[in-house]
């Protein structure tokens, strides 16, 4: 079975060739498709390059729409069997690949989510991120008698059958909470593997706030309630 690894990209220059070389060295059948979203750095520039020696499939946004929205054209011009979502920072390993895709591989779960809680601290993680992250993870298994612990982890792995006929509507960070909420209320379980994980500051480029805490509780409760 083959992967397609979704890569989301906005400003990213200073760590777009870093991630793309740890992507493309990974020890699984793939392809990579990159879709920026109309960065203003030299983040496209870089990704052409990539694109014309054909090693990457980059699709192009004409203006900056989000990260869920960029996911969402990533998955349009998916045609694999396993679908794993990758930041374009250096926060997470593309060396946790084969772990997390061998439980789908073996048949056992549609779906695996990688958690970053097994030995992660608040001194660890930005303190606003840990404990917002805490919250949201705990409200969506309240909501949906689910037992995960890292909702709002990059990586997200699934069969590209999970998503099929899942109209999903997120521009922003309220993908995760859309994403988890839909794939919960079809009935599917997520199964989580510990990953990798080194968090970056707002220093060097981190772009989510408590805005968007705030935002994906609502969706938590939108998605648990409203079709």
């Amino acid at each position: 079975m083959k992967t397609t690894v979704i890569i989301p990209v906005f400003n990213e220059e200073k760590t777009i060739k870093q991630i793309l070389t740890k992507v493309l060295a990974s020890k699984i059948e793939k392809d990579i498709i990159v879709v920026d979203d109309c960065s203003t750095d030299r983040s496209r520039k870089i990704l052409k390059k990539y694109a014309d020696e054909n090693i990457i499939t980059l699709l192009l946004h004409d203006k900056n729409q989000g990260k869920g929205a960029a996911i969402r054209t990533g998955l349009k011009g998916a045609d694999s069997d396993i679908i794993l979502i990758q930041d374009a920072d250096l926060e997470y390993d593309p060396e946790d690949y084969p772990k997390l895709i061998k439980p789908i591989l073996e048949e056992k779960t549609h779906v695996v989510y990688g958690t970053r809680m097994h030995s992660l601290s608040n001194r660890d993680m930005h303190t606003l991120h840990f404990f917002g992250n805490k919250l949201l993870t705990f409200t969506t298994n309240l909501l949906f008698g689910s037992k995960i612990s890292d909702m709002e982890t990059c990586y997200k792995v699934f069969r590209s059958d999970v998503i099929k006929d899942m109209k999903l509507r997120a521009r922003r960070f309220d993908f995760e909470p859309e994403i988890t909420a839909k794939i919960l209320k079809k009935g599917y379980n997520i199964h989580e593997i510990p990953i990798k994980f080194t968090p970056r500051s707002f220093k060097e480029g981190k772009k989510i706030t408590w805005r968007d805490g705030v935002k994906a509780t609502y969706y938590l409760f939108k998605y648990r309630f409203v079709n």
